[in-house]
């Protein structure tokens, strides 16, 4: 089997634009969770993670004129996905060869913050009609795409909130099988109404900063962003004179379908999807430094997702957090952004905090780690959980490198 490689990465969020605003925030602590601001809708009384741009300052970012015809998803999915493309090397007149290039991108909402605003002038004329072929998902891919004129291959994935750590697992299938030399992979996903009021009536939003894996949590967080990940094989790293940041060593999806929105009570897909991960690493329990958890802060996640992680690692539990708490719930996007706040912290030596926990669990035997600086770590295990018991788990491991840095190995 091919060895999967990341070689750059893009990401947005409500902790700032790029990948130096993100671990600064991390590491100082500080939240992007705070009232609605951006978001035209009457529930204010519950706080989000919003990216804290509009869609104008996005285009002019973009160099997009303001009358485009685009979303906010794509906006954001564009800009993280430009800065990945920039970090791997994949500038405008680099040479390619003929390696194809794929891009597949997780997203739930995709145009529905367009439709949401000009549906009542669909039948009063044409004027904003334009919108009605931003509304499906996969238009929000197909415009991130044009942007950049790259990709023979674009797909999009829609699993709810596993839907971009499915894209990145479907894109390292396609680098293993050879029916792609490059594939850019993530998701993005813009606040909506349809959102907030969805999640509100399944009445799990908390009016409070959430606190996952606290006894006293009351609920998730939504947030937005993008987030994107550049994978290849060895061979075309070496062709293009690539650097590795680290390798993607392990991933598994399981399906429990145990109920329409609900984890199952004892999580034995999320127990499942770990399982197999770490098989296809390679790697035992023991050898995970790090587990970035789903961890929304809702009863039934916390509960789930926590008996599984205590099934998979027994006794010796590896250092558990969520980020859910500095970012929201990103939705479709969030396996993105924390499969890249999992490979910063393996490139940085350092654990999250687990913010707003305070009162243990009694359900379970570990409580989630309150932040680590100077950490070494080798592999680190980062969990996507979507509706209808969707589970996504993806291993990132350290690359080997000599005293100078340089990668070692039989593949490079």
């Amino acid at each position: 089997m091919r060895d999967i490689y990341v070689t750059g990465m893009g990401i947005i969020s409500a902790l700032g634009v790029g990948c130096e605003a993100t671990p600064d925030a991390l590491r100082r602590r500080q939240s992007g969770i705070a009232p609605v601001k951006r978001l035209e809708t009457s529930h204010r009384d519950f706080p989000v993670g919003e990216v804290d741009l509009s869609d104008h300052e996005m285009m002019t970012a973009l160099g997009l004129p303001h009358t485009a015809i685009t979303t906010r998803s794509a906006l954001m999915a564009t800009i993280a996905l430009r800065e990945a493309l920039e970090s791997a090397g994949i500038t405008a007149g680099c040479d390619l060869g003929d390696r194809p290039v794929a891009l597949i991108s997780g997203t739930t909402v995709g145009g529905m913050d367009m439709s949401e605003r000009y549906y009542r002038h669909f039948l009063d004329g044409p004027e904003h009609s334009a919108y009605i072929a931003t509304h499906d998902c996969g238009s929000c891919t197909e415009l991130t795409a044009d942007y950049f004129g790259l990709f023979s291959l674009v797909q999009t994935i829609s699993t709810a909130c596993s839907s971009a750590a499915n894209a990145i697992l479907a894109g390292a299938e396609l680098i293993r099988d050879g029916r792609a030399g490059i594939v850019v992979a993530g998701g993005s996903e813009c606040l909506t109404r349809f959102h907030l009021n969805g999640f509100a009536t399944l009445m799990i939003l908390d009016r409070q900063p959430c606190r996952p894996f606290d006894a006293g949590r009351g609920g998730l967080n939504l947030g937005e962003g993008a987030a994107y990940i550049v994978l290849e094989a060895a061979e075309t790293i070496r062709s293009r004179n690539a650097k590795p940041i680290c390798r993607l060593s392990g991933w598994a999806n399981t399906c429990d379908a145990y109920h329409q929105t609900a984890s199952s009570p004892l999580g034995e897909g999320a127990r499942m999807s770990m399982s197999k991960a770490l098989s296809r690493a390679g790697l035992s329990p023991a050898d995970i430094g790090y587990i970035n958890a789903h961890g929304t802060g809702t009863a039934n996640n916390d509960l789930s997702e926590g008996l599984a992680i205590e099934a998979v690692f027994g006794e010796k539990l590896p250092p558990v957090s969520s980020t859910k708490a500095f970012t929201g719930h990103a939705t479709s996007a969030a396996g993105g952004i924390e499969a890249i706040i999992s490979i910063m912290a393996l490139q940085n030596g350092f654990i999250p905090a687990n913010l707003n926990f305070a009162t243990p669990m009694e359900e379970l035997k570990f409580s989630p780690s309150q932040g680590a600086e100077g950490i070494r770590l080798r592999h680190v295990l980062s969990n996507s959980f979507g509706f209808g018991g969707n589970d996504t788990t993806l291993i990132f491991s350290e690359m080997p490198s000599d005293s100078a840095g340089r990668p070692i190995g039989n593949s490079f």
